[in-house]
């Protein structure tokens, strides 16, 4: 890999992402990243636009976990936040708020001021034309949207769970339910991601039910490590009021295939248009995420049991999914219908990329990306 352009890596300098991928390139023989801090870039936009216009490879890189660019962030959308009708926290109060993991904040007005910041820096890159960006901003921003990806694959052919349309409050969820006749929808925040803010709302013959990973506590709401149920009817309309308030992609449940006795779906990584890595996540509940008590299944176990066709079928589906988006890489959440009648993409992912501990041919997640970054530039 000699000669190959330098990385410039957006990201927080003290997260695992980026130090992992460092690392990776330190085991390609190749110079680190030039790391450009999301907290330093939120305050000083010429840290970037400064750079020299020469040959480089950029890598944006999630937002996450770092107090400081998360209450940069509200600060940037609250304008915005202002006309959606969404929970807003002025600058003033997000100045005063104290770092509490898990809390809830205003997830809309979190998301919007993103969107301003995914579109200065798509400015910013088109005044550096010799950069090649691996995820285009634009692209990003679809990507943080689940009511625009899913509308998206359905139109190009893509399985995906039927979306609910013409929801506004929880009354018209539960009219537009009963003249489907779905007995049960997930209700997810569209900006959402790791599960958070997320609701399973299931319509009963004498009482209504809400699984959820929101807990409502005295300090204030919070994404939880356990997902509750809630049968409290005010509270499961409250919790449902929140959800549609912030922008909410409504769709209808479908059952999942089952592994060992588990429900599970699949995480397949994406790199240059190919499934590069898969990882299997099995639960005894639907919602199969890692960290909310999700185990990662066995990939011989999954290959036995898939059907050829339905395996090809659905890695086709990932294929058109991932033309869609400008990214070198998108992660797609994909599960398969119970008894292996179909499969449905349920979400992609920008930052879907962070898989430690596994390899292919020798290489890391990383290590692979980086080797198809710059076989793409060849």
């Amino acid at each position: 890999m000699r000669g190959a352009p330098p990385f410039i890596l957006i990201g927080n300098a003290e997260n695992r992402r980026v130090t992992l991928f460092q690392e990776a390139l330190a085991r390609q023989g190749l110079p680190p990243a030039h790391v450009v801090p999301w907290r330093e870039l939120l305050e000083s936009p010429g840290l970037l636009a400064d750079l020299p216009d020469t040959e480089a490879l950029v890598r944006i890189d999630a937002t996450g976990e770092n107090w400081d660019v998360e209450k940069a962030l509200l600060r940037r959308g609250f304008v915005d936040a202002l006309e959606h009708g969404c929970s807003v926290l002025t600058p003033e109060q997000v100045d005063a708020l104290p770092q509490d993991h898990g809390r809830i904040l205003s997830p809309r007005q979190h998301h919007l001021g993103f969107l301003r910041v995914l579109s200065e820096l798509e400015a910013l890159f088109a005044a550096h034309p010799r950069w090649r960006v691996l995820q285009q901003p634009s692209a990003i921003a679809d990507l943080f949207d689940k009511r625009i990806t899913s509308r998206r694959y359905a139109a190009l052919g893509v399985p995906v769970p039927e979306p609910l349309d013409g929801v506004t409050d929880v009354a018209s969820l539960r009219q537009r339910m009963h003249e489907e006749d779905w007995d049960e929808v997930f209700v997810k925040v569209s900006c959402g991601s790791s599960a958070s803010c997320l609701g399973i709302f299931r319509r009963g013959r004498s009482r209504d039910t809400l699984t959820t990973t929101i807990e409502v506590a005295e300090t204030g709401w919070y994404n939880s490590l356990k997902v509750r149920r809630i049968e409290e009817p005010e509270r499961v309309d409250e919790v449902l009021t929140f959800l549609l308030n912030e922008g909410a992609q409504v769709e209808r449940s479908i059952p999942k295939a089952r592994l060992g006795g588990d429900y599970f779906d699949c995480r397949v990584l994406m790199v240059r248009g190919e499934p590069a890595f898969t990882v299997i996540r099995q639960s005894l509940r639907p919602i199969t995420n890692l960290h909310l008590g999700g185990k990662r299944g066995d990939l011989d176990a999954f290959h036995e049991v898939v059907p050829r066709n339905e395996l090809e079928a659905a890695l086709e589906s990932c294929r058109t999914v991932a033309r869609a988006h400008d990214c070198l890489h998108v992660g797609i959440d994909l599960m398969y219908e119970e008894h292996f009648t179909g499969h449905r993409v349920l979400e992609a992912n920008a930052f879907g990329d962070l898989l430690p501990n596994l390899r292919r041919d020798g290489l890391t997640v990383y290590e692979w990306e980086i080797r198809e970054a710059l076989r793409d530039l060849a």
